[in-house]
């Protein structure tokens, strides 16, 4: 009978293939956000359905009022299998710009580096090297007689990369399709090339856009200087006032919900060794600005905050102009953490502008969207057997870490069907997502292949 060792062996085997397998996908420029690529989108996802057909999956392109889903599913030799739902994406972002890309973005190509191949092309780890790396598990389960030790459900969706507009209805409406014991997703990293990761929390969003008005035109400043009131000098000062000396965030009720770190994670963090001086002086910057006391790996993944990502007002064209202008604006984002809610954040910034605004100044407010912050168990048994899992295939234990950015679909899935997620990923910091050259490392694409093999056996023992 054949074993976890045999199906290891066969992914071992199929790396040439799977290499090829992987190029055919990346070649497809399904970019979801220029509509002169919508039918890349629908070609990636006939391929991925195709794919999954000849593994013996029920697999189906499922359409939607934007870019389909491609949805399918497979079963366990055994009844009492666990049920498990693996999430990516095909789409990919923009190439652009194009001349600074070494090599056309859509033709893939393996590079050597120091760390070893590298596979570079557009989508590379954004998000096709990584869910190829579920979809080649699977086929090595099959291709060995082992069989699939869970029952699978897959979901490949079109638009994440346009923040996902089509995903709620499509959940509303195929919920007993979707619902499974555990949510699997792969659009996540490790700590280093050696190291696997887990990714135990997610920082939730707030966006907010304040538009300030004053006089009903812009004016004439040699003529009205003084007198009239300037609405960027206003919202200057609102800005400015979010934050105190010591970089915390001013909002009324910004902090409830806000939990310290478990000591255990925390420790966990101490001893990653991670070089604030590097991190920072690779950007340009030396010194921390956020909370005062708070190290930078818990200012990024376990802290929120508040950043203004843009502002707009007056003359901006070349030379200048003596303008005082009717109106100022500015985009605002606050990621949050734990407990605290979207809607409380919104309201209380609102309100934190209408108890400044002088005389003669109204303010608009446009919201953006909003979630909350997602915290997975860190005592679960699926947390536990996927660490030990990890923990074999790489020679050493994974780190649970918090993710700064936000995965709007887990606490979709969460919060819509109740499930929780275990997001595990193998890309890495400098794999330049969204950037020219994004690559992916090949032992990202073959040890994350083996990886799969062993989670899905250790869920299902």
């Amino acid at each position: 009978m054949s074993t976890l060792d045999d199906v290891l062996a066969k992914i071992d085997a199929n790396q040439t293939d799977a290499l090829a397998r992987l190029f055919a996908l990346l070649a497809i420029p399904s970019v979801s956000a220029d509509p002169a690529h919508f039918p890349d989108c629908e070609s990636a996802a006939d391929w991925l359905v195709r794919e999954l057909a000849g593994l013996g999956f029920d697999a189906s392109k499922r359409p939607t009022k934007g870019r389909p889903m491609v949805l399918a599913r497979a079963k366990a030799k055994r009844r009492d299998a666990p049920h498990v739902l693996f999430y990516g994406h095909y789409d990919v972002q923009p190439p652009d710009p194009l001349n600074l890309w070494t090599t056309p973005p859509f033709e893939p190509r393996l590079v050597e580096a120091d760390s070893g191949q590298r596979i570079v092309a557009r989508g590379a780890a954004d998000d096709k090297g990584q869910l190829m790396t579920f979809v080649e598990a699977c086929r090595a389960f099959g291709e060995t007689g082992v069989g699939l030790p869970c029952n699978v459900s897959i979901l490949f969706e079109g638009e994440e990369e346009t923040g996902s507009p089509s995903l709620p209805g499509f959940m509303a409406d195929n919920a007993s399709e979707l619902k499974a014991d555990i949510m699997l997703v792969c659009d996540t990293g490790m700590w280093d090339q050696q190291t696997p990761a887990i990714t135990t929390m997610l920082r939730g969003l707030v966006l907010e856009e304040v538009i300030l008005r004053g006089a009903n035109r812009d004016l004439h400043s040699g003529l009205y200087g003084g007198p009239a009131i300037n609405p960027i000098r206003v919202l200057s000062r609102i800005l400015a006032d979010l934050h105190d000396s010591n970089g915390a965030v001013t909002l009324p009720g910004f902090y409830d919900g806000v939990e310290e770190l478990p000591e255990e994670i925390a420790a966990q963090w101490r001893d990653l060794n991670f070089d604030e001086s590097e991190f920072l002086g690779d950007v340009g910057l030396s010194v921390p600005a956020g909370e005062a006391g708070r190290g930078v790996l818990e200012m990024m993944w376990s802290r929120p905050t508040c950043d203004v990502n843009g502002i707009v007002g007056g003359y901006t064209g070349v030379g200048t102009k003596t303008v005082l202008p009717a109106q100022a604006s500015a985009k605002v984002s606050f990621r949050l953490v734990g407990k605290q809610n979207p809607d409380k954040i919104a309201q209380s910034f609102r309100a934190f502008v209408k108890a400044r605004l002088p005389v003669d100044v109204r303010a608009e407010f446009i919201a953006h969207g909003a979630s909350p912050a997602i915290v997975l168990p860190t005592k679960s048994e699926a947390l536990r057997r996927a660490r030990r899992a990890l923990e074999t295939e790489w020679g050493k234990p994974p780190v649970l870490v918090g993710s700064g950015g936000s995965i709007p679909i887990v606490g979709v899935f969460k919060r819509e069907l109740n499930m929780d997620a275990l997001m595990v990923g193998f890309g890495l910091d400098d794999d330049a997502v969204h950037s020219p050259n994004e690559k992916y490392e090949r032992s990202s694409f073959h040890k994350g292949a083996r990886s799969w093999a062993r989670l899905l056996a250790a869920l299902a023992a």
